[in-house]
């Protein structure tokens, strides 16, 4: 078949071919000169994309420091990451107060070589190479370790792009963090006078506790595993009945004293059978807890179902967790309703922000982990993710001595119950490295040993 100008017209498989053809031609220059928009764009292609010039990691270490004078306070270890730009480095949190010494040589001895050489950049690939660079999966030690890296890189990324943290992370959400602090006493009464003093300082939340955790060294008395003589005499003793018992009471004679305007926090420690839990969580429900935090123990998992059926209390959970896939399918089936992230365990600020962004769609929201064991440091990295997190929720601590903030320039700042970041790019914090030279770390790794009556460990 011819057209009408006598032409035969092209099948269809040459029509591809010539199209394809075309294409091709048009890649690579084949119809002639380019016009002056497509030259300049090819131009710009066969060019490296403009930046920062690349910076390598010059040297990684640990300094340990006490976060108190004369050998007091808890163990806290800052890991600092030199580059070969002068005077360009990072700081970050690798707090693992308990085991302290055994982070330092973790960091010293082969983060450093690990790290050396590598592109300061590349905050993930470091982070995901140094993960499995042990070939067994991290646990608190390496973790914490591996987070004063990734915390570092951070801060460096942020100097580098003189920027804080939290526009990198996306930006602000919120002007200040909201916090809540922690309160004790032996009887309610005294509680409820300790609250109204943070009332009158500005916190709208706090959490409340009776004695120590577990009501440990205010509830109970004579304990026969001390009569005779198993363990230590340094072992601590908790009756868990008689705790049980006694925190109702404490949220009912603060909640008479200080009203419902003040939100109420409390923390189990994992020290309860869950059963217990269940029964306890049940009459604190007309007491409406902010949230109750740490309710079952690691080895109690399968119980989260039954408790989050049996209750309508909130909880906060995961400050053992060390994993973050282990906050997964808990999240997914809303059993808790605050992620409980101790940062430096969980690996840093990478995993951190992953966990966080889950969070979101499942609406948990964050309450990273802020004791006095957290450095200043991790202190600064959590409140850059609470400005860039969506669904935060409340920050724990954020007060700091005036030894901390001689030792760490650039501290957070607490007004009116809010924590403001240091604005300086990175971290925005930095320390004073003679100073902490003065005040070395050692091996008190505190007494975490608790007994029943009869003398068994109780898991905390």
């Amino acid at each position: 078949m011819k057209s009408k100008e006598n032409k035969p017209l092209l099948g269809r498989r040459d029509a591809v071919k010539t199209i394809g053809l075309g294409s091709a031609a048009m890649v690579s220059g084949g119809f002639g000169n380019f016009t002056g928009e497509q030259a300049l764009q090819k131009e710009k292609l066969s060019k490296p994309p403009v930046g920062l010039p690349p910076v390598k990691i010059k040297s990684v270490k640990a300094i340990g420091v006490k976060s108190a004078p004369e050998g007091r306070g808890s163990n806290l270890v800052v890991v600092k990451v030199e580059t070969t730009e002068p005077g360009l480095y990072g700081l970050g949190c690798a707090t693992f107060t308990q085991r302290a010494l055994a982070v330092v040589t973790a960091v010293d001895s082969y983060l450093n070589d690990f790290c050396v050489g590598r592109d300061a950049d590349n905050i993930e690939d470091m982070w995901q190479s140094a993960y499995v660079s042990s070939y067994w999966r991290n646990g608190p030690v390496l973790n914490n370790a591996l987070s004063g890296v990734d915390q570092a890189l951070w801060d460096i990324k942020g100097k580098r792009a003189n920027m804080p943290v939290y526009q990198l992370l996306g930006g602000k959400c919120r002007f200040a963090v909201d916090t809540y602090t922690s309160v004790s006493g032996s009887t309610p009464e005294q509680i409820a006078d300790n609250v109204l003093k943070q009332m009158e300082a500005g916190q709208r939340h706090v959490r409340i506790q009776l004695g120590g955790y577990g009501g440990v060294g205010t509830i109970g008395r004579d304990p026969d595993f001390q009569a005779a003589g198993f363990g230590l005499p340094g072992d601590s003793f908790m009756d868990d009945q008689a705790y049980l018992r006694a925190v109702p009471r404490m949220f009912e004679g603060v909640r008479k004293k200080c009203g419902e305007e003040i939100e109420l926090c409390h923390d189990i420690h994992e020290r309860c059978q869950p059963r217990d839990v269940i029964q306890m969580c049940r009459q604190l429900e007309q007491y409406r807890p902010f949230f109750i935090e740490d309710p079952l123990s690691p080895e109690n998992t399968k119980w989260w179902k039954h408790l989050r059926e049996s209750t309508t209390v909130q909880f906060a959970m995961g400050e053992l967790f060390n994993n973050i896939n282990e906050f997964l399918e808990p999240m997914a089936n809303h059993l808790f309703d605050f992620i409980r992230i101790h940062v430096s365990q969980i690996g840093g600020i990478t995993p951190a922000m992953k966990v966080a962004r889950l969070g979101e769609w499942f609406n948990v929201r964050t309450a990273w982990h802020g004791p006095g064991d957290v450095s200043p440091v991790g202190h600064s990295a959590q409140v850059h993710m609470d400005l860039a997190s969506w669904n935060f929720g409340i920050q724990e601590g954020g007060t700091f001595s005036d030894f901390l903030r001689e030792l760490f320039p650039g501290c957070v700042t607490k007004q009116n119950g809010y924590l403001f970041a240091n604005d300086s790019p990175g971290l925005g914090i930095d320390i004073n490295e003679k100073l902490a030279a003065k005040h070395p770390i050692n091996n008190s790794a505190g007494n975490w040993t608790v007994r029943k009556k009869d003398g068994t460990i109780i898991r905390p």
